[in-house]
């Protein structure tokens, strides 16, 4: 992968879009069990802040009242007492007075029973707590602490807190608890609904297997068997995906029932061609040796003498329409038969290599002499340019493009025909000609049966409609391929045949007017 399409394709990949139906359910479900993970958890963690702080005030209201009590009875001797030396005291606890606007006693009690004193900016904080009893969280120099500063009868402000860290340390527990387990049933979930998804899923992709193959049968003409079904497995009814794989089986029995009609028509109506051609052959020929005869040895008016004329033309061109429909059968009934090159043999005998050079080169000196109006050119290589086939076979597919350019363009027309080999081997041989070019619709079924010229392309002479089509039978039967570009003063057919021999690299070119 080139490094310019990288983006493109990491681009789409990110594109939901563009990911598989199973892909695309599985993020949904992700999504939505994230989702509810992270409500679950906040519900949680709200539930348990709200329990633990008021397990916490509650402790805090309760150490209060004891210090309160140990204060007011204390102070009935004139000094101020420690607040810190009440009963059930626990470790931790924070204890001031606020007395005339300064703090005495602040202080914390350690684990081991001792004393610690408060810093000056811890007193200050405590200072300027609101007196109404009211809750209040504070971070002091020792930590978190919920503190509370409520009034007493001799108008001193007794200040009471205890430590947050171990209601932090629980809702941090609680946090990690609920994302270690989410990450876990989220990954397990996620592998699970995978698994159970494509399962499911899977129907589908016999479906999609069973489409392509179909898709890959060539059901434009001849005999074709439509033997892919999907299996039982993915075309159970009763189910989406069942009545899907059901509705496509159906489908393709109608279809192959289609073809088989399609192909019993066609092969009736090829050997009513056929049988018809070969019957048709001997009349002609009689009618076309009478007419001889006649010119010959009757004496005729030139009325008459013009009459028989027509009738000599007409026969000629009934004969070469009979033989190039007996012509069409014969490719047909091969092609229905056999394949590729078996295809020839069938039809032209025992192929044989065949030099396509002075094969071309011989047919346009055939095209030039009988249409001299034209101007034509050839460009073939020094080297031999060999292919499998037959020779009588390939010579009229040259004569059928030579003289399809010779009839649908004016006089004057430069018609120009070259040989040579693609990149991949093929033996490439184009007619060009600088005419009035083909109508695009038009180029679509130029290779169709009595396919006529359109409008612009002006002919002398009648056609047929089947030389082109001829054209592309036998070369189908060479497995080669036959195309069409136009353009107003461009016309190509291109013509392709698969190669003898390896391509031969730095052609040189012999040219001829």
């Amino acid at each position: 992968m080139s490094l310019g399409n990288a983006p493109t394709k990491a681009k789409r990949l990110l594109q939901p879009a563009s990911w598989r139906l199973s892909t695309r359910l599985v993020a949904v479900m992700m999504g939505l069990l994230t989702v509810i993970c992270v409500l679950v958890g906040m519900v949680s963690y709200a539930a348990l802040s709200m329990t633990v702080n008021s397990q916490l005030d509650s402790t805090l209201t309760q150490a209060a009242v004891r210090t309160t009590a140990f204060y007011t009875s204390s102070s009935t001797s004139g000094a101020l007492p420690d607040p810190l030396n009440a009963r059930a005291t626990s470790a931790g606890q924070v204890s001031a007075v606020l007395s005339n606007g300064v703090v005495h006693y602040a202080g914390i009690l350690s684990s081991s029973g001792t004393r610690q004193q408060l810093t000056n900016a811890d007193a200050n904080i405590l200072a300027e707590l609101s007196t109404n009893g009211d809750f209040s969280s504070r971070t002091l120099s020792i930590g978190e602490y919920r503190l509370q500063a409520q009034a007493i009868p001799n108008g001193d402000i007794l200040i009471t807190g205890l430590p947050l860290a171990a209601t932090e340390q629980t809702l941090s527990t609680l946090v990690l608890s609920i994302v270690l387990v989410s990450v876990a049933g989220l990954m397990a979930l996620g592998w699970a609904g995978t698994v159970i998804i494509r399962r499911n899923m899977r129907p589908l992709g016999q479906l999609s297997e069973t489409a392509t193959k179909i898709s890959t049968l060539r059901l434009d003409a001849g005999e074709v068997a439509l033997g892919p079904r999907v299996p039982d497995t993915a075309a159970h009814p009763g189910t989406e995906v069942g009545n899907v794989g059901n509705a496509f089986n159906a489908m393709l029995e109608n279809v192959s029932n289609a073809l088989e009609a399609r192909q019993r028509s066609e092969t009736k109506l090829r050997r009513f061609v056929a049988d018809a051609s070969h019957e048709l052959r001997t009349p002609l020929t009689a009618i076309r040796g009478y007419a001889e005869l006649l010119s010959m040895t009757e004496p005729l008016s030139a009325e008459g003498q013009t009459a028989l004329g027509r009738v000599q033309d007409q026969s000629v061109r009934m004969s070469r329409l009979v033989e190039d429909l007996l012509t069409l059968a014969r490719l047909d009934e091969a092609q229905q038969s056999t394949n590729g090159m078996d295809t020839s043999t069938k039809t032209m005998g025992v192929p044989t290599t065949v030099n396509l050079s002075p094969l071309v080169m011989e047919a346009v000196r055939d095209v030039q002499v009988s249409t001299p109006s034209h101007h034509w050119s050839i460009a073939v290589p020094n080297e031999p340019m060999e292919v499998m086939g037959g020779d009588t076979e390939l010579r009229q597919v040259l004569l059928n493009l030579l003289s399809n350019a010779a009839k649908h363009t004016p006089p004057g027309t430069a018609v120009h025909t070259s040989l040579s080999r693609d990149p991949h081997g093929y033996a490439l041989l184009e007619v060009s000609d600088n005419g009035p070019g083909i109508d695009p619709a038009f180029q679509k079924i130029i290779f169709d049966r009595f396919s006529r010229a359109d409008k612009a392309r002006t002919g002398t002479t009648g056609s047929t409609g089947l030389g082109l089509s001829i054209v592309q039978a036998i070369l189908r039967a060479h497995r080669g391929t036959v195309e069409v570009s136009s353009v107003p003063k461009n016309t190509v057919f291109t013509v392709r045949l698969p190669p003898l021999t390896p391509p031969v690299v730095n052609q040189s070119f012999s040219s001829i007017s």
